[in-house]
């Protein structure tokens, strides 16, 4: 019970921070609004009227009101430049030096002409 808790108050506190109930509240206030408007205008005038901008409802009003007011009290962190230190002007790549003097044909044949070991050996449950 306690961890199911525990989960639901985690899933809140970042609902929170992120910002999401300005989002539903929002959905809720433009709904309302539709609502409204389409009591009176038809649906592509109720729609205009809804999102325009120019005919905000009280809840909108709020909200805006709301979100001005939460930036506000968010604490600036400063800003750390890194700095670097200079890079010469001009940068040459170098190859890379020999691996070894064998060729291809020498590494991959020599495991091959190893004999098995006479008698095989035996294991350690044996």
């Amino acid at each position: 019970m306690f961890a199911r808790l525990a989960k639901w108050c985690l899933v809140a506190a970042l609902v929170l921070t992120t910002g999401v109930q300005w989002a539903a509240l929002q959905t809720v206030a433009w709904t309302t609004m539709l609502a409204s408007n389409l009591r009176s205008d038809s649906l592509t005038q109720a729609v205009a009227k809804t999102f325009d901008g120019d005919h905000p409802c009280p809840l909108c009003k709020a909200i805006a009101a709301a979100k001005k007011s939460g930036n506000k009290a968010e604490i600036l962190t400063p800003v750390i430049k890194l700095e670097f230190p200079p890079i010469p002007a001009v940068f040459v790549f170098l190859a890379p030096p020999p691996v070894s003097a064998f060729s291809r044909a020498e590494i991959f044949a020599s495991p091959l002409s190893l004999q098995p070991p006479v008698p095989p050996p035996r294991g350690c449950f044996a």
